[in-house]
């Protein structure tokens, strides 16, 4: 079978990019060029293309492996993306990234792009872990491993921050205008966060530098929603089939997309808009309905439906005690949230995302959103939780989901044998949780006090406590079916 190596001889169904490839520059550097950045901005840049034209073509940059590469680099950044509800399937070819390159292999050549006045953004899908910040206010943690690097030799980064930092640095010395870096990650306020790390890292080596960044370059916050499930041999099969041509890089995802944006760039910006994308001054209502109702329901729904052994979440979906919960969350959680989107109906929102959890074309492992449990937890529960709390609201649904992360930590299935938490905090979380055996209160007594992982505000309140130690009592003592089912839903 032929390799999607060009758009020659697909079958007139497949759509394909609306613009000249060869005929435009790169514009956009992208760090983490993962499958949602593929299925996600990706996508809005070759619409955007095919709309408005520019030299906005993107170079990806795999800041770990060299996979990515090895499956794009041969086909000349050519992939398709394969949208699959219940009444439809339908494929189109991307055509917006050019290349990849690999940071660990070369990574004076990213460098060197970095500090190209022809890139005018730098984009980021790299996930919350990679970003070396802790702590609620979300500052540099000196002990990333990522950051140690970078704070000791800042000519040769080996993260995400670092090489923007040394990209603005060479750019800064050698007058050139500054590029936009634009995150696109699940983090709260991304843009501002993002900001005060650069900052901060740069302040540690150059205190010019620090306030050149400070007043001249914009870290637009952006909101990013679209589910797009690890790919497998059934989704590359599939892509074959419809494209007459193999794809290695091949994405298959929902219909669904949406990206929100603060319009504030250094030196102009694809159009975006032409796909679909929604330009705003104020990104955080959006941000905080997404991760709260969106993001928080998810991984409620991971945590247990993982421990009662559903793989996927169309499955976790369809055992209607656990849907039921997962609908309940998301009324909860926007109840906590400070003000809906203009124009959004909140209870409309949580019925479509339940629509989106049961998508049959959609096969996303519970494993897969439960991965880097500790680093989502705080902005996609606790926060939300504390917020509740202070407002005397209902908090039921997140000591649930608080008790499913302590259980999910302990690494163990019910019938003993083991799993990978992917996280980073896997084997210190496993080891704390795991001293504790089948005791629950131990269990949530030695994870509460656990680092800086719990606010004050929860870890202080005996209701909140009480609460999580009565779900995980069931969880631990009888199963987590048990403590779904016994899970009180409010009268309707």
């Amino acid at each position: 079978m032929r390799r999607l190596v060009n758009t020659d001889g697909l079958p007139d169904s497949v759509d394909i990019p609306g613009f000249d490839r060869d005929a435009a520059s790169t514009g956009i550097l992208h760090l983490g060029i993962g499958g949602f950045h593929r299925a996600h901005q990706a996508v809005y840049t070759d619409d955007a293309m095919a709309a408005a034209g520019g030299n906005w073509m993107i170079e990806g940059v795999s800041l770990r492996h060299p996979d990515m590469a090895a499956k794009l680099n041969p086909q000349n950044g050519l992939f398709s993306v394969t949208e699959r509800d219940s009444e439809s399937v339908s494929v189109r070819v991307i055509g917006s990234v050019r290349c990849v390159h690999v940071g660990p292999e070369n990574p004076e050549t990213v460098l060197a792009r970095l500090a190209d006045p022809d890139i005018r953004i730098v984009s980021l899908t790299v996930t919350e872990k990679a970003y070396g910040f802790s702590g609620p206010q979300r500052r540099l943690d000196p002990e990333h491993p990522a950051m140690v690097a970078d704070l000791a030799k800042p000519e040769f980064p080996v993260g995400p921050v670092g090489f923007l930092v040394e990209g603005l640095a060479r750019r800064h010395r050698d007058g050139i205008k500054p590029f936009t870096p634009l995150c696109c990650d699940n983090i709260p306020a991304n843009g501002a966060v993002l900001k005060r790390l650069v900052v901060e890292l740069a302040q540690s080596r150059d205190a010019g530098l620090a306030q050149w960044i400070e007043t001249e370059v914009p870290f637009p916050s952006t909101m990013v929603d679209r589910i797009v499930p690890a790919t497998d041999e059934a989704t590359l099969r599939q892509s074959e089939q419809m494209l007459g041509k193999r794809d290695e890089a091949a994405i298959a995802t929902e219909p669904f997309r949406q990206w929100v944006i603060e319009d504030s760039f250094a030196d102009g910006r694809p159009a975006w808009e032409a796909g679909g994308a929604l330009f705003v001054s104020d990104v955080a209502p959006y941000e905080q309905m997404k991760l709260r109702m969106l993001n928080g329901a998810h991984s409620l729904l991971a945590w247990l439906g993982f421990g009662a052994g559903f793989k996927t979440v169309l499955e976790a979906m369809q055992y209607a005690p656990l849907a039921a919960i997962v609908r309940h969350h998301m009324s909860q959680a926007a109840r906590s949230l400070p003000a809906a989107p203009a124009g959004i109906n909140l209870n409309a929102y949580a019925d479509d995302l339940c629509a989106r959890f049961r998508n049959p074309g959609i096969a996303y492992a519970t494993h897969q959103i439960a991965s880097d449990s500790s680093q989502k937890l705080p902005q996609r529960i606790l926060e939300p939780a504390s917020d509740a709390l202070a407002a005397g609201l209902p908090i039921e649904t997140y000591a649930l989901a608080v008790a499913g992360f302590m259980r999910y930590a302990t690494g163990r299935h019910e019938d003993g044998t083991e799993y990978d938490l992917r996280d980073p905090s896997a084997k210190d979380v496993a080891s704390v949780a795991r001293s504790a055996g089948h005791d629950a209160d131990l269990l949530a007594d030695r994870l509460f006090a656990h680092g800086n992982l719990f606010p004050p505000a929860l870890t202080g309140s005996k209701q909140f406590v009480e609460a999580v130690k009565r779900h995980l009592r069931i969880m631990q003592l009888q199963n987590m079916r048990s403590a779904i089912d016994a899970f009180e839903l409010p009268a309707v």
